[in-house]
């Protein structure tokens, strides 16, 4: 099932401040078990503009778009579907012919994951304000979730998505201790080097659900300290495979059948 690339070959790309293996490892081996004609490469872009006029310029099919890039880089597209323009956050770019056309597959992802994982409508945390929590605190709003907190030390930022989806900010947590959890920043990334969980341990062990968008690697600290104590778990890893599966439909106008995605989103968790 492996690639061989020729002059004909479609590239695909994700630009990130911190690129994974997930994304990359999910669409290429697709590409080989389905016989497409496809590649895909992750960058990280020192000049944002630069890299997606190259996508432009270049004939590049399809971009993935992650922190911190989901906000900025909607004033560099040509068109932006309903799904990205509702939250005004974009992770993915799609060119047709040197038009690119945005839209936000993370919020579809975030909206399955509730609902297969039955997380009730109660008090939540969500502790971001980029673009990836825009898009996780609109699907919440969107989903019935009402009561929350917006976590986030950028108070401008903080505030504006709190007012978006009807929230409330606060800077920390403090003495809250909301059944639900949720995690949209990188802390996590670094998995169990010493980095602090993203909610303290109180606050973990008072919850109920404990949900990451941090994809690699899934189990992180807060994941796992969650897990310990018999918590509900939603994990980045599965947000990364729902939205991915999205992707890929976007930029290859080809649907794999269940059993494929189940195989691409295991290969990739590896």
């Amino acid at each position: 099932m492996s690639v061989v690339a020729s002059k004909e070959t479609l590239l695909c790309m994700s630009l990130a401040a911190r690129p994974g293996n997930y994304g990359v490892r999910f669409h290429n081996y697709l590409y080989g078990l389905l016989g497409l004609d496809f590649y895909y490469k992750a960058f990280s872009p020192s000049d944002l503009s630069a890299a997606i006029a190259g996508m432009r310029s270049l004939g590049i099919r399809g971009c993935g778009v992650s922190m911190p890039f989901k906000e900025a880089s909607i004033a560099l597209v040509d068109e932006m579907d309903p799904s990205a323009a509702a939250i005004e956050s974009i992770n993915t770019i799609v060119n047709t012919n040197g038009h690119l056309k945005a839209y936000n597959t993370d919020y579809i992802a975030v909206a399955q994951l509730l609902d297969t994982h039955g997380v009730p409508r109660t008090r939540f945390a969500l502790r971001g304000s980029g673009g990836m929590a825009k898009a996780v605190a609109c699907a919440m709003r969107d989903a019935g979730f009402s009561d929350g907190l917006i976590i986030a030390r950028n108070e401008q930022a903080g505030r504006a998505l709190a007012k978006t989806c009807g929230l409330q900010w606060q800077s920390e947590l403090g003495s809250e201790r909301p059944p639900l959890l949720v995690n949209v920043t990188p802390l996590g990334m670094a998995g169990d080097q010493g980095e602090a969980l993203a909610f303290e341990a109180a606050a973990i062990e008072a919850a109920d659900t404990a949900f990451d968008v941090v994809a690699t690697p899934a189990r992180t600290p807060f994941i796992v300290h969650a897990g310990r104590h018999g918590k509900r778990l939603i994990t980045g890893d599965q947000v990364a495979a729902i939205q991915a599966l999205e992707q890929f439909i976007l930029y290859t106008g080809v649907t794999p059948s269940q059993e494929q995605y189940q195989a691409a989103a295991a290969f990739a968790r590896r």
